[in-house]
C-alpha cells in the first residue's frame, strides 16, 4: 500500500464515519477498504433497535466490495474516537477476504493511524477457508 493510498482510505474513513447511523450507543465508526482490485469502498455501522441486528462499518463496507466484484482485501482503515479495533466478529468477517491484510485504526478527530497491525495479529489461530479443506472460492 503507498503513503497516498492509505491516506485516501484513512480520509475515506472518517467521511464515512460521518454518515454513521448510531442512535443508541453514538459510537460512530467508519470503515474503508483497499481491495485486491485497487479500489476503495467505505461503510458507516447501522444501529438497530434489535441490537443483534446491527451492522459494522467493516461489516458493511466488505460487503459493498463484495457487491462490487471485489473478492481480496489489502487493507481496511477504521475510524472511530479514540482509534479502536475492529471487534471480534469483524475480525472474523474480514478474515474471509485475507489474513494479512493491514488495519489501520484511526482517530477520527486528528486523523493520526494509533495502531497499524495484520489482520492475522489480531486474529492469531484464525478459522478460515483453510480450515474447510481449501481455499476461498472466487
Amino acid at each position: 500500500m503507498t503513503p497516498q493510498q492509505q491516506q485516501t482510505l484513512i480520509d475515506s474513513a472518517i467521511a464515512a464515519r460521518g454518515n454513521a447511523y448510531a442512535p443508541y450507543s453514538n459510537f460512530l465508526v467508519g470503515a474503508a477498504l483497499l481491495t485486491d482490485n485497487g479500489g476503495v469502498v467505505a461503510g458507516a455501522n447501522v444501529e438497530n433497535a434489535s441490537y443483534g441486528l446491527t451492522l459494522c462499518a467493516e461489516r458493511v463496507a466488505a460487503g459493498a466490495a463484495v457487491a462490487a466484484g471485489a473478492r481480496g482485501i489489502v487493507a481496511v482503515a477504521v475510524a472511530t474516537e479514540g482509534g479502536a479495533a475492529p471487534c471480534g466478529a469483524c475480525r472474523q468477517f474480514l478474515n474471509e477476504f485475507g489474513s494479512a491484510m493491514t488495519v489501520l485504526c484511526v482517530d477520527s478527530a486528528s486523523g493520526r493511524v494509533t495502531r497499524e497491525v495484520l489482520l492475522s495479529e489480531l486474529l492469531p489461530e484464525s478459522f478460515g477457508p483453510a480450515a474447510l479443506g481449501g481455499t476461498r472460492r472466487p
